[in-house]
């Protein structure tokens, strides 16, 4: 018989992990300084899945597994179009950082760089065209591409939320 799992622990599935961030986190107290560390992580199946998350300990392994786990749970599916890339333009802002994506041709590649990078290509994205505009803080970056990425649409999608057919949409 094999050892029950613990209930916090998600499964660990066939993911493939990129650590974004590691910042080394200091708490000043009457006692002196307390150094932790901060990591952020994204993962994904590289077929259309992927997550973003953040995870804090005394250690920079133990911070980083945090991070996996935090972002394993918070998995969503994006929609890809010819599963190569994604159905329209959006720009999203999170705090200081604005990221712009834009749907490319095939064989263009992935035009992207840093955390921007990191998130398209652990969703399983080929072909895109990014900027990176205002803050470059890699957290804020990484959460913008994860949000812009879960609010895009197929036009499957708008059409049914009209009750109109896709040609009609087009």
């Amino acid at each position: 018989m094999e050892p029950k799992r613990k209930s916090r622990e998600p499964r660990t599935k066939n993911y493939d992990e990129e650590v974004i961030d590691i910042r080394r986190v200091v708490k000043v107290t009457k006692g002196g300084r307390n150094f932790r560390f901060s990591a952020v992580v994204a993962v994904g199946d590289r077929n259309g899945r992927v997550g973003l998350g953040t995870g804090k300990a005394n250690e920079v392994p133990e911070a980083i597994s945090k991070a996996s786990n935090n972002a394993a749970k918070n998995m969503v599916r994006i929609s890809l179009v010819e599963n190569r890339t994604i159905p329209h333009e959006i720009t999203q802002k999170q705090t200081g950082s604005i990221v712009f994506l834009k749907p490319a041709l095939k064989g263009t590649g992935v035009k992207a760089g840093g955390a921007v990078r990191s998130v398209v290509e652990l969703a399983g994205i080929k072909d895109i065209l990014t900027k990176s505009i205002g803050s470059s803080s890699k957290i804020n970056v990484a959460r913008a591409t994860f949000e812009a990425l879960k609010k895009q649409k197929t036009a499957e999608e708008v059409a049914a939320a009209r009750g109109k057919t896709v040609e009609e949409i087009l």
